[in-house]
């Protein structure tokens, strides 16, 4: 047996497609995933919901739970898929590890908020949406990441994933 497969954590401002991309590449891969949204104290979401966004102590409990999740599988040497915003490097650093890849999917202000505005039942108001560019610090060279920009489709995008980090669903 090689290397042991890989966690991927989708990376990225709100809007972005985390879900979605997630979503295809788990039905490709026959990878378990795990929505970040849904490891936010509900606290964290009544924050985001009254349009006001979390600052390092929300965060640092759902950080916590999202490691958690990443360990339990590579520790199992299991692969698999979280959504994670992952907006600043020190957030970063506590769900790295030897086995985890971020996927950090890009894309311009314009292009988000176009994104956003089409969405509904989310709880994270458009409004928010500076505040995440502002905090966004994208993946420097010397963290083990990939960018994909989101300009093809979601399932476009989800294939060049599979491409670039050379993925197969044999490891479940």
């Amino acid at each position: 047996m090689g290397e042991p497969s890989p966690v991927l954590v989708l990376m990225g401002v709100s809007g972005s497609g985390k879900s979605t991309v997630a979503g295809v590449l788990a039905g490709r891969l026959g990878w378990e995933l795990a929505e970040g949204d849904d490891m936010h104290p509900p606290a964290n979401v009544a924050k985001m919901a009254a349009g006001h966004p979390l600052d390092d102590t929300d965060r640092g409990p759902w950080l916590a739970e999202v490691a958690r999740w990443i360990r339990e599988r590579t520790d199992a040497g299991r692969p698999g898929i979280v959504t994670c915003s992952a907006l600043k490097r020190r957030y970063r650093d506590v769900l790295r590890g030897d086995h985890v890849v971020f996927v950090y999917l890009a894309g311009t202000y314009d292009q988000i908020a176009r994104r956003l505005t089409a969405r509904h039942g989310h709880f994270m108001p458009a409004t928010l949406l500076d505040s995440q560019f502002a905090a966004l610090e994208p993946p420097g060279e010397d963290e083990r990441a990939i960018t994909v920009d989101v300009v093809d489709s979601p399932g476009g995008e989800a294939e060049e994933i599979i491409r670039h980090l050379r993925l197969t669903g044999e490891h479940r």
